[in-house]
């Protein structure tokens, strides 16, 4: 969703269309991990309160330089999670993600050329630290997933290889775990805008569909 509200705002006409496809790529990837996780016995049900993003997308971004530091740095995050489930012993995941990453490598060099031309030093330090938040302290669910085999890295790795892809390393953070939200993976309370949750419940199209009778 945030990257296609960039579709017509971008520097240049090549990074609009470049926006628009990534966004049309990350709707893709929502469907088979929704359709992945309904056979798995997750429920469905997005509201306010509960819909599990990060921070850095509860509101659309008013810069570029937000765009460059999601694609870079949250994005590659996500990727990594997505590859780790890949390559787990969860059948379902393994069969439908290959072909996602595939896709998610042109995401990564998008961001990774960005990075040298975006002035984006406060933009990364954010999504740096909501990246960490959204994997999560060591110890604790995703290095148990781990050691169950469902996950193929724990925190530590993911850490590692996060820094790997986005090419710098990660901006000293102090995080008091003890305030992080296990469900929805982020430190703060709140949730996405009003606006984008209707759009993403159908709510905004239905208004312009003609009346029956």
């Amino acid at each position: 969703m945030r990257y296609a509200e960039w579709c017509i705002a971008a520097p240049s006409l090549e990074a609009d269309i470049a926006a628009a496809a990534m966004g049309l790529d990350d709707i893709g990837h929502s469907r088979v991990l929704y359709g992945s996780l309904r056979e798995l016995g997750t429920p469905d049900g997005v509201d306010e309160g509960t819909y599990a993003n990060v921070p850095y997308l509860d509101k659309p971004w008013t810069d570029w330089a937000q765009f460059v530091a999601a694609n870079a740095v949250l994005d590659s995050a996500f990727t990594l999670m997505i590859e780790a489930l890949a390559n787990g012993n969860v059948e379902v995941l393994r069969s439908r993600l290959k072909k996602m990453l595939q896709e998610e490598r042109y995401h990564y060099l998008h961001g990774r050329s960005w990075m040298r031309e975006a002035k984006a030093a406060s933009a990364f330090e954010r999504v740096w630290r909501e990246s960490l938040e959204w994997i999560g302290p060591e110890n604790a669910d995703v290095d148990q997933l781990h050691r169950e085999g469902q996950l193929a890295y724990g925190v530590r790795e993911l850490r590692r290889l996060l820094e790997e892809r986005v090419g710098s390393s990660a901006p000293a953070t102090d995080i008091d775990w003890a305030k992080w939200d296990r469900v929805r993976r982020r430190m703060e309370p709140g949730g996405i805008d009003q606006a984008t949750l209707e759009m993403l419940q159908g709510l905004a199209e239905k208004r312009y569909m003609p009346t029956g009778g």
